[in-house]
């Protein structure tokens, strides 16, 4: 037996629907929460699967968890640095957050390699030279990396790509070394910006994130915190999509629209009518078909990555040809070849995907084969003919909070239900 969402296509949405917080930020804010020596408050915490998987990491470490709705207590007081050896660790990719983490608190951490959805190649290189660097020694065997350092002292480090986990992990690794670290070249995604400033409420000194020049100065001691995360861009992302895709008439709450202007701007180009607030988005049935577009995923303040693969549903129902190039993820075209079974006319390239627009869609047994293509098989859901059944959903719920209770509210017709 297995867990499926079910959505009965062509209703149209109508209404609000808030966004939670972001899980790229809570992914790396759970584990920094371990450099304090006292409770770290986080509020806002998304109710998805990669939260439970952290959580019994922490759990493993001796770190007492607190869940009361949106808020995470994690208290390290009582904290032991043993081997994350245990299969939870594989469950994500995100649980790499902790090499830097325990690196930088103990100098010694050993764990297995971390897991998460397969988007092509993802090498942990650049974290590795990093902490390196920054004076450990790093040695890889049988699917474990050990990383100990004597002593951390700070540096200077480039970054041959603007990588947002190896910025966070070195920012993380760099907060008790002694002496400056200055990371050159770093990722300047929002989410970074969250968790320097989580530190430095706990008491680090790091300035420059958001910019490509992130300094960080060694301290001694952190201590715990309050911290409220920021909403979730990707989130607020998909939603603008599947309102632009379904909806009558329907508002996302809880935004930071700069965030994902780079999406707005080419909604817009589309021809989407979209009413862009301090912190919601409204966005209205478009009388007329919407023009292709084509778009290039680029680091941030570029089109994020996570958003080409909900788009490319959208593109589907625009009149025209859209070419989507993807040059962070070359193989992350897989949610093409579910949209076809569901007749989507795309042409898949090397690194990119050529889509043919408007076709009809329609209802069809698929499966999420990651977290963003299970979101954009929500949207052709919403939109197809008949009855979508998708399988795989756990790659959804690692990353969309309550996303069917959610879309039920403004009118969706979708369930869960267990099937052979």
């Amino acid at each position: 037996m297995q867990e499926v969402i079910k959505i009965e296509g062509g209703k149209k949405l109508n209404g609000r629907i808030r966004v939670s917080g972001s899980k790229n930020a809570t992914v790396a804010l759970i584990p920094a929460a371990v450099l304090a020596c006292g409770p770290v408050t986080i509020v806002g915490v998304p109710g998805i699967a990669d939260v439970d998987s952290l959580s019994k990491i922490l759990q493993i470490l001796s770190v007492r968890v607190i869940e009361k709705d949106d808020h995470l207590i994690i208290d390290p007081s009582e904290m032991r640095n043993v081997d994350l050896d245990d299969d939870v660790v594989t469950k994500l990719r995100a649980s790499y957050y902790f090499m830097g983490a325990l690196l930088g608190k103990y100098g010694y951490v050993r764990m297995k390699m971390p897991g998460g959805c397969y988007l092509g190649p993802r090498p942990i290189d650049l974290h590795i030279k990093g902490f390196e660097a920054l004076g450990a020694k790093v040695d890889y065997d049988r699917g474990c990396y050990t990383i100990k350092a004597a002593h951390l002292r700070g540096t200077k480090i480039f970054l041959d790509i603007a990588s947002v986990g190896a910025t966070i992990n070195i920012m993380m690794a760099a907060v008790y070394a002694e002496g400056r670290t200055v990371i050159e070249n770093a990722a300047r995604e929002p989410e970074i910006i969250d968790v320097a400033t989580m530190l430095n409420k706990m008491g680090a000194r790091i300035r420059g994130a958001g910019t490509n020049v992130i300094t960080i100065d060694g301290v001694d001691y952190l201590g715990g915190c309050f911290h409220e995360i920021i909403p979730d861009r990707i989130e607020t992302g998909t939603f603008v999509i599947m309102a632009a895709a379904a909806a009558e008439e329907m508002t996302v709450e809880n935004v930071i629209p700069k965030h994902i202007e780079s999406l707005t701007m080419k909604l817009q180009e589309m021809g989407a009518d979209l009413d862009i607030g301090i912190d919601s988005i409204t966005v209205r049935r478009s009388r007329r078909l919407m023009r292709a577009v084509d778009i290039t995923t680029k680091p941030y303040p570029g089109f994020a990555t996570d958003l080409q693969q909900p788009l490319t549903t959208l593109l589907t129902q625009a009149g025209g040809t859209s070419l989507v190039t993807d040059t962070i993820y070359k193989e992350r075209f897989k949610h093409c070849m579910e949209l076809q079974r569901m007749g989507a006319d795309i042409e898949i390239r090397n690194g990119s995907a050529m889509i043919n627009g408007p076709t009809r869609l329609y209802g069809d047994k698929v499966t999420a084969t990651d977290l963003r293509c299970g979101a954009s098989l929500v949207i052709a859901g919403l939109i197809a003919d008949g009855v979508t059944e998708i399988h795989d959903i756990y790659h959804i719920d690692r990353g969309y909070d309550r996303i069917d209770e959610k879309l039920k509210a403004v009118g969706a017709r979708i369930r869960r239900e267990f099937t052979d």
